[in-house]
């Protein structure tokens, strides 16, 4: 691909990727149909769709709606999907809630450093479940059913807080969900679940309190924007320069980066259902330097962080982003560096100074949000760059490169022949 084009036009938000994913596996809870509208065509979905089906359930698509229907459902998760997708934990406490057991590997995904499921599972023993593990095989079952609980989580984690408000819909009694996570996409999962005849509220706050039914039906459901989609492209603009609109958004869920780009100095207003973003592009000290952390919800969102270390290495000055979510969420760094970069990094903070000028290299994508970094430095830098490892992309972006191209970028997918 080759920087320096402007971004032009007017460019679709997809569904909610880390929306989308968790209402698939909730859909597991009824044995009637659930119709999910908005779904993104992301390799991410397809994987959550081949493990559905290797549990029993049926899934079938037209455009960007899914129907999902779990009526007879298997005990065994099928491996090769788990060990893709750390978001295929999420069918476990929808699972012992419904059928009372279920062995599944431990999950995989982007190597984002530890992050272990001890809270998923900790909030299911106090709920009544039984753990084993076995050469890294997690069989969970309930053989009483689940029942409420009070349970406290030590650290506000989003898989683990949607995993157990899941399983409190069909238990016994009411659960307490203390120290819950507060991200845009639980009320997404709250307002599904309470569609489906399901007793849950708190959204918006850390507690989260569920009282158990005895079963759940279908509904047909819209997944919400995807908010950390519509940052990207909004950071995009900043870095490549030019004038974008990007809808869907709702600005609200998006506070923390909206604030981190006005301090910058990036143009944006609210446009209709949308956001519109000017970019003043890679010219030295148009953007001023700022200090980002990466919290949870309602902080700046990890998600988001690597794309904003992007554009800040074009700013005046020096930034400081402290990353407090996930251990190892710098491994765009090094291959911002073969691009002119000026970054020192130590545990889990990162030192940038600028202004460089970016110029076009050869880099490898480590995982999805780094690889929209890179893509997002590529953009402005001087000169072609080569993206080795686009199938991260691929995870959280549908056709990227085709929509990025129809306003105004210069980025094309290479398919090498290889040798037999």
């Amino acid at each position: 691909m080759e920087g320096g084009h402007p971004l032009r036009g007017t460019i679709q938000v997809g569904g909610a990727k880390n929306a989308a994913l968790k209402l698939m596996a909730a859909s597991l809870l009824t044995p009637e149909p659930c119709i999910l509208q908005n779904v993104p065509d992301i390799r991410d979905v397809r994987t959550m769709e081949r493990l559905l089906a290797g549990l029993g359930a049926t899934v079938e698509r037209l455009g960007d709606r899914l129907t999902i229907r779990a009526e007879t459902l298997r005990s065994e998760a099928p491996e090769e999907p788990v060990r893709e997708m750390r978001a295929s934990i999420q069918v476990l406490g929808p699972m012992v809630a419904r059928t009372g057991r279920l062995r599944i590997a431990q999950p995989g995904g982007c190597s984002l450093g530890p992050r272990p499921i001890d809270l998923h599972l900790q909030g299911l023993i106090a709920m009544g479940a039984q753990v084993e593990e076995e050469h890294g095989v997690l069989t969970v079952t309930a053989p009483k059913g689940l029942h409420g609980a009070e349970i406290h989580l030590d650290f506000p984690s989003v898989g683990a807080t949607e995993n157990l408000m899941m399983a409190a819909a069909l238990a016994r009694g009411r659960t307490v969900i203390a120290n819950a996570a507060r991200e845009p996409e639980i009320a997404d999962s709250v307002a599904f679940l309470n569609q489906c005849g399901a007793r849950a509220r708190g959204v918006g706050t850390d507690v989260i309190e569920v009282e158990g039914v005895a079963e759940l039906h279908g509904t047909t459901y819209q997944v919400m924007p995807d908010r950390i989609e519509a940052a990207t492209y909004a950071l995009m603009v900043a870095a490549a320069g030019g004038d974008l609109l990007i809808r869907p958004v709702r600005t609200e869920h998006l506070g923390a980066v909206l604030g981190k780009m006005t301090e910058m100095g990036v143009d944006w207003a609210p446009a209709g259902d949308g956001l519109r973003v000017r970019g003043k592009g890679a010219v030295a000290e148009h953007y001023q330097a700022v200090h980002v952390r990466a919290l949870p919800y309602p902080g700046f969102p990890t998600d988001v962080q690597p794309q904003i270390m992007a554009v800040l290495t074009m700013a005046h000055g020096t930034s400081v982003i402290s990353e407090e979510v996930h251990a190892s969420r710098f491994r765009q760094v090094g291959e911002l560096r073969r691009m002119g970069a000026w970054i020192w990094t130590e545990g889990r903070t990162a030192v940038i100074r600028g202004p460089v000028r970016l110029t076009g290299a050869r880099a490898e994508i480590p995982d999805l949000r780094a690889g929209a970094a890179l893509l997002t430095a590529a953009l402005a830098a001087e000169g072609n760059s080569w993206l080795e490892g686009v199938e991260h992309l691929d995870r959280g972006y549908a056709a990227l490169e085709g929509r990025l191209t129809e306003i105004g970028a210069a980025v094309s997918r290479i398919t090498e022949d290889k040798e037999e």
